[in-house]
């Protein structure tokens, strides 16, 4: 999910579909799942860069083209921030970069630490959980001094904020990270996986497309190749056959009819051999 500020509270907003919930998007997301029922002045959503999916196809400068549109003609020209889970930036209108690694970092997209390194991006903020305690209850805002300069001007208070347990939690995390290459294993095992995937969906024409990098991969399924027919009560079946047999998988994207496969970092090429040995079978059951 991406969003773009502009103005003093103007937003543009762009979901990427790997998946389907960003964490901390809330009532500034494209979903309907995660509206709330009031009026939402200054967001604006841009076309979801989907290769599969997308309006524009693989057609990368249309969906740049589309960002700036929105920009000149719905808003007033100067951006406060962009919001991406899948990084693209918009600093020309003079927008701050945000980075949201909720999912994506920590290792998890294995050819980098963090997904927004995957496009070459710094950015000026990054949001991160999830990963960053391995279950504890952790989460944090990494950004530059000059941006933090900000928070002295408020008076800020965070009941929770600073935690020593937690914090402790997500020090042992990082080095466990390290210690045991996680990142490589990722890397491997991810891409091990994913070609598995594709192995499957040259058998079954019931998956639509396989997508994603590292630990974080989404397998689309749809009831016509053609018309890419989101393939909802077909998916939910096959979760409960792959749940009769042992694995647990969820589910997500725009359509709800995308596998969200997202194991934990110490999956292993055996592991793997297992998922999708399950997952043939649960879709030859359809």
């Amino acid at each position: 999910m991406a969003r773009l500020y502009t103005g003093s509270h103007d937003i543009i907003s762009l979901r990427n579909s790997y998946h389907g919930n960003a964490a901390g998007t809330m009532g500034a997301t494209a979903q309907k799942n995660w509206k709330f029922n009031v009026v939402q002045s200054g967001v604006h959503h841009a076309v979801n860069p989907d290769p599969y999916r997308g309006a524009f196809g693989a057609d990368a400068d249309k969906y740049v083209r589309d960002v700036q549109e929105i920009i000149e003609f719905g808003t007033t020209g100067h951006v406060a921030g962009f919001i991406s889970e899948a990084i693209q930036t918009v600093r020309k209108a003079g927008g701050l970069c945000i980075a949201d690694e909720v999912q994506a970092g920590f290792a998890r997209v294995g050819s980098h630490f963090w997904g927004f390194e995957t496009h070459g991006v710094v950015p000026d903020i990054v949001t991160m959980a999830k990963g960053i305690g391995n279950g504890i209850p952790l989460g944090a805002v990494v950004t530059t001094p000059e941006i933090a300069r900000v928070l002295t001007r408020r008076c800020y208070f965070n009941t929770f904020g600073g935690n020593p347990l937690c914090t402790a939690g997500g020090l042992a995390v990082l080095r466990v990270l390290d210690k045991e290459r996680l990142q490589e294993n990722a890397f491997v095992v991810g891409s091990y996986l994913k070609d598995s995937l594709r192995g499957l969906q040259e058998k079954h024409d019931i998956i639509g497309d396989v997508r994603g990098t590292g630990f974080m991969l989404g397998v689309e399924l749809v009831t016509d190749r053609q018309l890419k027919t989101p393939a909802r009560d077909e998916i939910c079946r096959a979760m409960e056959h792959m749940k009769d047999m042992g694995v647990l998988v969820g589910k997500g994207g725009f359509y709800g009819n995308v596998f969200r496969i997202t194991p934990p970092l110490c999956f292993t090429k055996e592991d793997a051999d297992f998922f999708v040995e399950v997952m043939d079978i649960a879709l030859s059951k359809l």
